[in-house]
């Protein structure tokens, strides 16, 4: 016999059954592995779908770039249009001509500047949208009729001088209608 089977705890071993020991070990070994084994699966589960997430977030980040591309590509565009020069020649193509002299109106009425009528240049115009057809004419058909001339453009109407106003006294500010304050008559209690 071993010297541990002779020591007092040896009529202990003697006593209890073999088979009870392990018996009694069974429930707590399959709870470690279930465990373990859920642990393991759990782990797995995070793992996948981390990696799912960095799949996403490549696709989105991907996307952003062609995105932000395109952006700045139609911005690009929209500055190129927006050119005073493009503006200027898109305006020609479109029958449009520089206006005259601008007239300016001051709040009280008075006007400033000449107005004139926008002038058609026509060395400045490009070529029209539409290139007029040419038909035969027959000897037997008369000559078409002349266009009936523009009618004269409307006079701007001028307003009359504002009548002259009494000069005001420089130590008291005129009453401005942003700065007005209303005054309430306080009754004495």
């Amino acid at each position: 016999m071993t010297p541990a089977a002779r020591g007092p705890g040896a009529r202990l071993i003697r006593l209890l059954p073999a088979g009870a020991v392990g018996a009694k070990r069974t429930p707590f070994v399959l709870l470690v592995v279930v465990l373990l084994g859920s642990g393991l699966l759990s782990l797995l589960v995070l793992n996948s779908s981390l990696n799912q997430g960095s799949f996403e977030l490549s696709r989105l980040q991907r996307k952003t770039t062609e995105l932000t591309d395109e952006q700045q590509a139609l911005q690009q565009e929209v500055d190129q249009l927006a050119a005073p020069d493009a503006l200027e020649r898109r305006a020609r193509e479109l029958g449009m001509v520089p206006g005259g002299s601008p007239v300016f109106l001051d709040p009280d009425g008075t006007v400033h500047g000449a107005p004139s009528p926008a002038a058609a240049d026509p060395a400045s115009m490009t070529a029209p949208l539409e290139t007029p057809v040419e038909t035969p004419v027959e000897a037997d058909t008369p000559p078409p009729a002349p266009a009936a001339p523009a009618p004269p453009p409307l006079p701007v109407p001028v307003p009359e001088a504002p009548a002259p106003q009494a000069p005001r006294n420089p130590q008291v500010p005129a009453p401005d209608a942003r700065t007005a304050v209303k005054t309430v008559p306080t009754t004495g209690r």
